[in-house]
């Protein structure tokens, strides 16, 4: 079933001779269960899409379908509900609250979806539990490994149970292993749990733990592949390769 579809999608920033096209008339189609990477050059759109696809951004043309709801179409309170609900976001510097706990980090979705408190942290304990992070849920993000921060944002980004996890260069602030893991998890999010992953990232080797790879140049699709998933050495090098092309 699909879950993302987008129509002619474009974003156009400034206007006259100053304007930047971001985007330019995409049209993408990603189904449920799906791992999708975006890869690309700096500059090329990638985040831009990401942000279009969860309603963080308009577009200047086009469309964006999620899970059957027209974007476009929404309020601002529907849509802000919407990502609320059917979206979890994950971002290169984690941001999580200083001065909150790894639980109340991850709980922080719910209670402001007015679920109760006691449900909220046990449902947030049961993610981060999940993530490995049993033993740390009441430690502040400075007591925590920056892997750790990020697997405490990936519990909250699961915690609603939402159809569709973006992860917007997620591995960009950690080290070869600890960016390892992560995309190990991300394929777990897919594999085990049954949920989307859209992830824009710049890394082959993050890359290649997904099934299919969309490749963007100048805001525009110019490329598709479909891979193992196994994060594949072979297959990371191709990626490689062809990122080097550009």
């Amino acid at each position: 079933m699909t879950l993302i579809h987008t129509e002619n999608l474009t974003r156009v920033y400034g206007s006259g001779e100053t304007a930047v096209v971001a985007l330019d008339h995409v049209n993408l189609t990603v189904e449920e269960g799906q791992f999708v990477a975006v890869m690309g050059p700096s500059g090329c759109g990638k985040s831009t899409l990401l942000h279009l696809i969860g309603g963080l951004d308009r577009p200047t043309e086009g469309r964006v379908v999620l899970n059957g709801y027209d974007l476009g179409r929404l309020s601002d309170d529907a849509l802000t509900a919407l990502r609320r609900r059917k979206i979890g976001f994950v971002f290169q510097f984690f941001n999580l609250i200083p001065v909150l706990t790894a639980l109340e980090n991850a709980a922080l979705p719910l209670l402001l979806d007015g679920v109760k408190a006691e449900a909220a942290r046990r449902r947030a304990a049961e993610w981060l539990d999940r993530m490995g992070l049993g033993d740390r849920l009441h430690h502040r993000p400075d007591q925590l490994s920056a892997g750790q921060q990020q697997r405490v944002a990936i519990a909250r980004a699961l915690v609603t149970e939402p159809a569709l996890i973006l992860a917007d260069e997620p591995t960009g602030n950690l080290d070869s292993r600890a960016g390892d893991e992560i995309a190990a998890l991300l394929r777990r999010i897919v594999s085990e749990w049954g949920r989307t992953v859209l992830l824009v990232t710049h890394d082959p080797r993050i890359a290649a733990y997904a099934d299919r790879i969309i490749f963007l140049k100048d805001g525009r699709i110019v490329d598709e592949t479909r891979l193992s998933g196994e994060g594949n050495d072979q297959e990371a090098q191709a990626l490689r390769r062809w990122m080097e092309a550009f």
